[in-house]
């Protein structure tokens, strides 16, 4: 028909595509969440190479797997008591001068470290402070970096960017490890600290460019003014606040779920040897293989803005999770176990996807640096217990049945949630309630 439009027989094709990619319009239309996004990046990159670094100069001074294993002990307690009062701190300060001084310590830590490493000065207790100051001050700051992201990003494009925020983790947790490794093989375990050291510039200079963060004076989402006018933020109300919120208390009780009962990573030297007849080599593989599968989940993850259904994602998200981590205690080929792992990767990315919109747009500003204190235990504390519940049912049992039954285990307690909090299912984003 003459005048009408051309048509394009490969255009519906090509935005199909498009829209399956991770939703890049907060990296293309706010510089702030830009800056602050590419300096996460980056120092995510750095931390992971130090960690890989600490823990070589620490087997390498001690010989000992438990000594080096000590140094996750060393970093769990500061996590734990200073992300609960750095929340606290978070909604009572400028949160943008709050993250400025954590990175600002953590680069100054990682700058002690290549002292140390540099002059040979070998002092295992040293790394173990180190290591303990370094998680203090992420866990005071972490708070304060999260929820800025609300104030930056409409709540439109606040999935998209907790998509481009998994992104940016997992990019940490896959590169940071390999660059590390390669870096201290080459120059020695100085290198990698001293990488770490510049990367915070990064993140400096992403906090230095933003304006005043001072909670409760916007984007105060649903339920905004609960708290409000309170001379101080305390760490019991945020606990309070939790207990009182029904959909927020269930997306945190869910992901405690996943990582009590569906996380085996304990097991996987044991499962190594015993399932496929590999060694060390074949560990670094299990390990990788979940980080793989959620930075490809977060990087196919342009549908998820589409989604209104937020707690119904979650509930179906950690299901598909247990599930595969079930599916990975049973089967014996490597390649089917990687592949399992990674699918419960991807399921857990979109979890936190969408748990941390939740959380995000569901709770008031002023209690949101607590929440994500919070989180930060729950992110901490959850793969610990998870530890021990698959160690102790592999001991008393097998890795196999310890895997497999902590998987369903998984997929109950999600229906169990589920059963009991129907509403929950029901959570809509367009009207979001805590």
């Amino acid at each position: 028909m003459e005048g009408a439009a051309p048509t394009d027989p490969g255009g519906g094709w090509r935005r199909a595509v498009r829209g399956a990619f991770a939703d890049l319009s907060p990296l293309r239309e706010i510089p702030d969440y830009r800056r602050v996004w590419f300096g996460s990046t980056v120092s995510s990159i750095g931390q992971q190479m130090t960690a890989v670094a600490v823990s070589v100069q620490v087997y390498a001074l001690t010989g000992s797997s438990f000594a080096t294993g000590l140094v996750g002990l060393f970093s769990l307690f500061p996590l734990i008591a200073f992300g609960l009062y750095g929340g606290a701190v978070a909604d009572r300060v400028d949160r943008r001068l709050l993250g400025l001084i954590g990175s600002a310590g953590l680069a100054v830590v990682s700058a002690v470290l290549a002292v140390q490493a540099l002059t040979g000065f070998d002092s295992v207790a040293l790394l173990y402070a180190a290591v303990a100051v370094q998680a203090a001050f992420f866990a005071m700051s972490s708070p304060a970096r999260s929820s800025m992201i609300p104030r930056l990003v409409p709540s439109r494009q606040l999935p998209a960017a907790n998509a481009l925020n998994t992104v940016s983790m997992n990019l940490g947790m896959t590169v940071g490890p390999m660059l590390g490794g390669a870096l201290i093989a080459a120059y020695g375990a100085q290198s990698a600290y001293l990488v770490d050291m510049v990367a915070f510039g990064a993140t400096i200079y992403a906090m230095w460019r933003l304006p005043a963060m001072k909670p409760g004076s916007a984007g105060g989402g649903a339920g905004a003014g609960a708290g409000a006018g309170k001379p101080r933020a305390s760490v019991l109300d945020g606990l309070r606040f939790l207990r009182e919120q029904p959909n927020l208390r269930t997306s945190f009780l869910a992901d405690l779920a996943a990582m009590i009962f569906g996380l085996p990573r304990a097991l996987f030297p044991a499962i190594a040897v015993g399932f496929y007849g590999g060694g060390p080599g074949t560990v670094g593989l299990l390990v990788a293989a979940p980080a793989v599968g959620a930075l490809v989940g977060a990087l196919f993850s342009g549908w998820v803005s589409r989604v209104r259904r937020h707690g119904l994602a979650i509930l179906g998200s950690v299901i598909g999770w247990g599930l595969s981590i079930a599916a990975f205690g049973l089967v014996r080929e490597l390649w089917l176990g990687l592949l399992m792992l990674a699918a419960a990767g991807c399921a857990d990315t979109i979890s936190m996807i969408f748990r941390n919109t939740m959380m995000q747009v569901a709770a008031p500003d002023e209690m949101r640096g607590r929440l994500q204190g919070i989180f930060i235990v729950v992110v901490a504390g959850g793969p610990r217990l998870g530890d021990f519940e698959s160690g102790t049912v592999a001991a008393l049992t097998s890795p196999a049945v310890s895997v497999v039954t902590g998987g369903l285990a998984c997929v109950a307690a999600i229906l169990l949630l589920a059963a009991r909090r129907p509403a929950f299912l029901r959570y809509d984003a367009r009207h979001p309630t805590p």
